[in-house]
């Protein structure tokens, strides 16, 4: 099972004064490093993917497998997509299966930034996801990721904050107190007071990027003023790159394989160190007992056609495959013929929906609307239409 409903998983968090690691992954020994690390110490935890990091690793490609480990996994697990570069970005991250978003416009003025937000927020509410907004800017300084995130800081105000928040409908906020991206320089300096005085005024899960290099009575002070997830990467990178290096100097003349030894472990190492730190460690039942397990729905259609020959036929179904299978929230289209001639119903559609909301936005949806109405519905008039809910034992 334990894909859970994020929202959920970050309000247990925020109620019960505690962080849950959102770990950037670009790597199987990423992914298979971080849910050790959750398994072994039965904790939450956030499968991140970056659109910066996206000339890594093949977005559509590495999916597949952050699914299906977080779906054989014990402790309860979410899928988020990190700094989302557009809503195209945001609507193919659904369509794959994160149950997260957030697309960064924390660059824009604060006018485009709500508008680009809420757009967002309207789409992934469609599709029952929750969407993290980021207001203010934390720019880069040091590091893999600091060259995407040029510039100087800007902070986070309060009345821009709930502002922001009334007027796009954001169910978390990243804000800007004075972490970085990438690594610190020096020892930094975090502004505590604004960040209580934000959370005073939402009272709603805060984000904090760029958690490398703070202290540990750092992250304990983040977590009390409100912080309930926290983005994390280059420390993890920086350990993976340093057991490289060590298998490079140990045994000069290895292959891949070995200069990846220990890879999976090493990341493991300070992805458990965080979880420890942050306070998720031993959080996993009580987090599998709040949380709303995140279903899928099967729509189901199983009609013929009349006025329309073979081909016709298959023209209409390959142009629906086309336009519905863009529709934020269809996770896949399969389009059948009957294997019988003399079967009752001579064509299917199965529709695969990443969650039931998506049942009434796609009913909805512009290109739904207009494909069913001047292609499918004119020649499919005895159809049966079931909408069948997963099973979760």
């Amino acid at each position: 099972m334990p894909i859970v409903n994020m929202k959920d998983m970050l309000q247990h968090a925020y109620e019960h004064g505690y962080a849950v690691g959102a770990f950037d992954l670009v790597s199987l020994d990423f992914l298979q490093g971080i849910l050790d690390a959750a398994e072994h110490t039965r904790a939450p935890v956030i499968l991140s993917l970056a659109e910066s990091h996206f000339d890594a690793f093949d977005f559509a490609l590495l999916m597949p497998a952050v699914e299906a480990a977080a779906m054989r996994a014990s402790v309860p697990v979410a899928i988020h997509l990190d700094h989302g570069a557009s809503f195209e970005t945001a609507v193919k991250a659904i369509n794959l299966g994160c149950n997260g978003i957030m697309v960064d416009a924390s660059d824009k003025p604060l006018q485009d930034n709500i508008a680009i937000t809420r757009s967002l927020t309207e789409m992934a509410h469609g599709c029952g996801i929750p969407v993290e907004g980021e207001l203010g800017y934390v720019p880069g300084v040091e590091g893999e990721d600091a060259e995407r995130h040029p510039g100087e800081i800007c902070y986070t105000t309060v009345e821009e904050a709930r502002s922001y928040v009334e007027s796009t409908g954001v169910d978390f906020l990243a804000v800007s107190i004075g972490t970085v991206h990438g690594r610190m320089q020096g020892k930094p300096e975090l502004d505590y007071l604004r960040l209580q005085q934000i959370n005073e005024a939402l009272d709603m899960p805060l984000v904090i990027h760029g958690g490398t290099g703070l202290s540990d009575e750092q992250f304990r002070q983040l977590i009390d003023n409100g912080v309930s997830k926290i983005n994390y990467y280059t420390a993890l990178s920086d350990a993976a790159a340093k057991q490289i290096l060590h298998n490079a100097g140990a045994a000069p003349s290895s292959g891949y394989t070995g200069l990846a030894k220990g890879l999976r472990d090493a990341i493991g190492a300070e992805t458990e160190r965080c979880i420890r730190l942050w306070g998720g460690e031993g959080r996993a039942d009580e987090v599998l007992a709040r949380c709303r397990p995140w279903t899928s729905v099967e729509h189901l259609i199983i009609y013929n056609v009349e006025g329309l020959d073979t081909a016709g036929a298959k023209e209409m179904i390959a142009e629906g495959r086309r336009v519905l299978s863009a529709i934020p929230g269809v996770r896949e289209v399969f389009t059948g013929e009957a294997m019988k001639e003399d079967d009752q119903y001579r064509y299917t559609w199965l529709v695969r929906f990443c969650h039931p909301a998506v049942i009434d936005s796609y009913r909805e949806h512009p290109a739904h609307v207009a494909f069913a109405d001047n292609h499918f519905r004119p020649v499919a008039g005895g159809r049966i239409s079931i909408d069948y809910i997963e099973i979760i034992n």
